[in-house]
């Protein structure tokens, strides 16, 4: 399965999604974009730092959403409503496989609470607080691929 993870400049969450993604699921293949990316960025030295604490590798160039990347897709998963709602809107042919990560993995049941926590801006220990978001949520997604896999 091809894993697309979407967020604003592709430097914070997405990118931790995607490096806690290939460690927990490596059968999937993953990559991450952002909507307003500026193309060979590195990831945020706040997100490095708090992957690096959990033994989470990251080899990270930023990239902007393109219609190939979303072509390339079997899953898009955003960072928030926001970002589900502007793919959806411009892409069409790839809203039926766009959700916000916590929507796909019925986490975010409550509309209010389907975005992950943006920590760009903040302390590293805001980014702990994403990156332990993250990951409650990929577990989610783990057991999800795996549910889908045995039927």
């Amino acid at each position: 399965m091809n894993i697309l993870f979407v967020c604003t400049g592709n430097t914070c969450r997405s990118p931790m999604a995607e490096a806690v993604t290939k460690q927990m699921i490596p059968q999937a293949n993953v990559q991450s974009a952002g909507i307003f990316a500026m193309d060979g960025g590195s990831a945020n030295q706040h997100a490095e730092t708090v992957l690096k604490e959990k033994n989470i590798h990251i080899n990270h160039e930023a990239q902007p959403v393109t219609r190939d990347l979303l072509l390339w897709a079997d899953l898009i998963l955003t960072m928030t409503i926001q970002h589900r709602e502007i793919l959806s809107t411009q892409y069409l042919e790839v809203a039926d496989k766009t959700f916000t990560l916590k929507e796909f993995v019925e986490t975010g049941k409550d509309y209010s609470t389907q975005d992950i926590t943006d920590p760009f801006g903040a302390d590293v220990s805001t980014y702990r607080e994403t990156l332990a978001e993250l990951i409650t949520n990929i577990e989610h997604l783990q057991r999800k691929m795996e549910e889908e896999r045995d039927r």
